[in-house]
């Protein structure tokens, strides 16, 4: 459906109609999918009525109607790399293979990305000789063409240049990332600092489809509540891709790409059902496998640092051919079998992908903030803040941390955590000191438990009321993305000892950002109180 817009444009000989099986155990969501694109659709069971001049599936488990004309089944991965469960029998059967049935027909042509593939398809069906059409990878190829301008999807998705963004991919099956580990998205955000990471899930069509997206959204709960961006199945999760500066993943289509677009790649889980001799398991051969015991944070951290340029070449030699000609082969091929003239020219250009937007997710609103407060060599006290959801529940390395807070947004909701927060914040610019005043005032009223409230007033400044009723004015070098970090600063000096008026503090968000941070103390008319 995404290839055929550019294929068949501007050519009205050619009509295209949508067959639905809703028979298919992976059928859920197809139907409302085809009609949001306005695409005109009818049961598979009709098709005989219409006598189609071309049958093109992206499945190979399909039953052909009446008639005589030609069948292009399109791979729905890269290859045939897994063997999955025959619906047929009690046994398993190479994915994406063609069975003998449909190639008896005698009208039965496979689209392949890679020469190779033909001979691994004739040791399991040796019907396929001859039925195999080498046309390339249109997605890789789009995906290719996209990637110097990685930076600016990254962007769009609503991800900071400051801040890595790392996919967590998962197939479908018990062997799969999320199928073995369910809890290692929540981990993830857990254990990587907020103002460092974002992570992004892709997760396979046939899971949305086998379990439905309450169910999903229920089993990763903590994990979206912690900033996960859960990506749409079409058209977005290959931006999320593209921007990725590395994707753990598993034997799974994306986890390919990803490696063949030559991102880091960690490997979560890598199902036995990776077929030898192919590219997906020669990236399991290649790439770091992740261990559940050892420091996520490291393991990630140092697939990213370690990663050499040309690392998966091999393997993507072993996946695509012809890259950057998918589409132009794949037009090609569509007109011969429909015995049609081809348009010209025949060249396609291979256009990057769309901007996306920004995928819906849940504001993170409250956070564990660890931090340290240290003099550097010339007198100066950097504080050092690291900040990580309070969704995702964390272990706090006692060696590194010497103060640990809990910090929460005027709108979070689970009022358990509001109640127990050392500092309340609001985002929102507050227009001028007296309303802000007015909020600190009735912040603190409102949560006993609270040492701090703070609020921007500027595009550099804030104010942080203490609960013993000083006023922290707080002036940093950058524009302040989050009142929370100025407020980690007053917060960690306050336990430190330090002064808090006429000061300054460079303050170390980890590898992040670095910002000094100037502390004035306001002085307030002596009818105005903050308690």
């Amino acid at each position: 459906m995404e290839s055929l817009p550019t294929l068949l444009r501007n050519d009205s000989r050619v009509g295209v109609v949508f067959a639905h099986d809703p028979t298919s155990a992976f059928n859920d969501g197809v139907l409302a999918l085809l009609r949001d694109a306005g695409c005109r659709v009818m049961p598979w069971s009709q098709l005989d009525t219409i006598k189609p001049d071309l049958i093109l599936s992206a499945s190979e488990n399909i039953d052909l109607p009446a008639g005589d004309c030609p069948v292009l089944v399109l791979p729905h991965g890269v290859g045939f790399q897994k063997l999955v469960p025959d619906s047929r029998t009690t046994q398993t059967r190479l994915s994406g293979a063609v069975p003998d049935a449909l190639l008896d027909a005698g009208r039965t042509w496979i689209a392949v990305s890679h020469p190779d593939q033909e001979q691994q398809l004739l040791a399991a069906h040796p019907k396929v000789r001859g039925r195999t059409l080498l046309v390339g990878d249109p997605c890789f190829d789009e995906l290719s063409a996209s990637l110097p301008d990685a930076v600016s999807y990254k962007r769009a998705l609503g991800v900071s240049d400051d801040k890595r963004l790392i996919v967590l991919s998962s197939t479908w099956g018990p062997t799969s990332l999320l199928g073995r580990d369910p809890g290692l998205p929540a981990r993830a955000l857990a254990e990587l600092p907020y103002d460092e990471y974002r992570f992004a899930a892709i997760i396979h069509p046939n899971v949305w489809s086998a379990h439905g997206s309450w169910q999903i959204r229920a089993v990763l709960a903590d994990a979206l509540e912690a900033g996960l961006l859960l990506m749409p199945t079409v058209h977005a999760w290959r931006s999320a891709l593209v921007a990725a500066q590395a994707v753990v993943g598993d034997h799974g289509s994306v986890t390919l790409y990803g490696a063949d677009l030559g991102k880091p790649v960690l490997l979560a889980a890598f199902g036995d059902e990776s077929v030898p001799g192919t590219a997906m398991a020669a990236l399991g051969q290649t790439a770091p496998h992740l261990s559940p015991h050892n420091d996520l944070r490291l393991q990630i951290e140092s697939v990213v640092a370690d990663h050499t340029p040309g690392l998966y070449s091999e393997v993507s030699q072993l996946a695509f051919a012809a890259p950057g000609r998918a589409l132009a082969r794949l037009r090609t091929v569509l007109y011969n079998l429909m015995e049609l003239a081809e348009p010209t020219p025949t060249a396609l250009p291979v256009r990057s992908l769309p901007r996306p937007n920004a995928p819906e997710g849940t504001a993170v609103t409250s956070w564990t903030v660890e931090s340290a407060a240290r003099p550097d060599e010339g007198g100066q006290w950097v504080v050092t803040v690291r900040r990580y959801p309070a969704a995702a529940s964390r272990t706090c390395d006692e060696e590194t941390v010497v103060f640990r807070h809990l910090a929460c947004d005027e709108e979070e909701r689970d009022r358990q955590l509001a109640e127990s927060a050392s500092v309340v914040m609001r985002r929102h610019h507050t227009p001028n000191a007296v309303s802000a005043l007015s909020w600190i005032r009735d912040t603190l009223s409102r949560f006993p438990g609270c040492r701090l409230a703070a609020t921007v007033t500027g595009r550099n400044s804030s104010l942080v009321g203490l609960r013993d009723g000083r006023i922290v004015e707080t002036t940093v070098t950058g524009p302040i993305v989050d009142p929370g970090l100025p407020a980690a600063a007053v917060y960690t000096c306050l336990r430190e000892g330090l002064p808090l008026d006429d000061a300054l503090v460079t303050l170390s968000v980890g590898d992040a950002r670095t910002d000094d941070v100037g502390l004035r103390l306001r002085r307030l008319p002596p009818t105005a109180s903050v308690l």
